[in-house]
């Protein structure tokens, strides 16, 4: 199936706030960046290309959220919609990852409690938690 990408850019897309971690091959880790903010849902698309003229990712991974059962909310047809978005203007490969329990799971590597208010430093960690499952499960499209 060939080599995963050396370097992503993972993509947590939220309707508020989108997480962004930056993650590499060889290690298989990710370190988060600051999250960027949405204006009336729309993504920053210029934040978005900033990053991407600065680290030079080979690929794009954004999250896919999916409910326990599996199925689909709006939220998923929405990221879905995002990576497409993403793949048009950009012209990388964008790889989407189920995301279930992401930021559950950076909630508790940060040791934080959910306090009812949101932490753009959890869905970037969201962001590095999605990369690195990515690359854990081999890096290829699925």
């Amino acid at each position: 199936m060939g080599e995963p990408p050396a370097s992503v850019l993972g993509l947590d897309y939220g309707t508020r706030k989108i997480g962004v971690a930056s993650g590499q091959a060889v290690t298989g880790g990710a370190s988060p960046l600051p999250a960027l903010n949405c204006r009336d849902g729309a993504p920053d698309w210029d934040g978005i290309e900033r990053l991407l003229d600065e680290w030079q990712p080979q690929a794009l991974v954004v999250g896919l959220p999916l409910n326990m059962d599996d199925s689909e909310s709006e939220l998923s047809e929405r990221a879905r919609r995002f990576a497409r978005q993403l793949e048009g203007r950009f012209r990388l490969p964008v790889w989407l990852v189920d995301e279930r329990l992401s930021t559950r799971e950076a909630r508790e590597r940060m040791g934080q409690r959910y306090r009812g208010g949101p932490d753009p430093r959890v869905d970037s960690e969201a962001a590095a938690l999605i990369i690195e499952g990515f690359y854990r499960d081999g890096g290829h499209r699925p």
